[in-house]
């Protein structure tokens, strides 16, 4: 495996702890930031989407439609699937966010914690 070009090297640290994500050039979408060196493009940073403006409750109204019905009915796998949907997007950043989702979800927040815990 060749070396890593040296800008890759350096942003690294960076774009971890942003929680970002470095793709190929030829994979970058349009809405990633593309890196060149020397006019050359090298790579690219992904970042990860910023929550809707609505906060929590969109997030759990973009879920439940993409699950595919009102969270409370979904089944206990599917319930763990949207934690984990939830948690990419940024949902838990919110004050009280677990405490919301677990009862939009119709479950404990004790169970909310148990679901990312499980999938850490």
């Amino acid at each position: 495996m060749p070396e890593p070009h040296p800008l890759v090297q350096a942003i690294t640290p960076l774009v971890e702890r942003l929680n970002a994500e470095l793709v190929a050039p030829a994979d970058a979408r349009a809405d990633d930031v593309k890196l060149e060196w020397e006019g050359e493009p090298v790579v690219a940073v992904r970042l990860q989407p910023k929550a809707p403006e609505g906060g929590v409750h969109s997030l759990l109204a973009e879920v439940a439609e993409e699950l595919g019905g009102p969270l409370r009915d979904l089944s206990r796998h599917e319930k763990q699937q949207a934690v984990l949907l939830l948690e990419s997007r940024g949902a838990f950043e919110y004050r009280k966010s677990a405490e919301t989702v677990a009862e939009a979800l119709g479950v404990t927040r004790f169970t909310v914690y148990n679901y990312l815990n499980r999938a850490r």
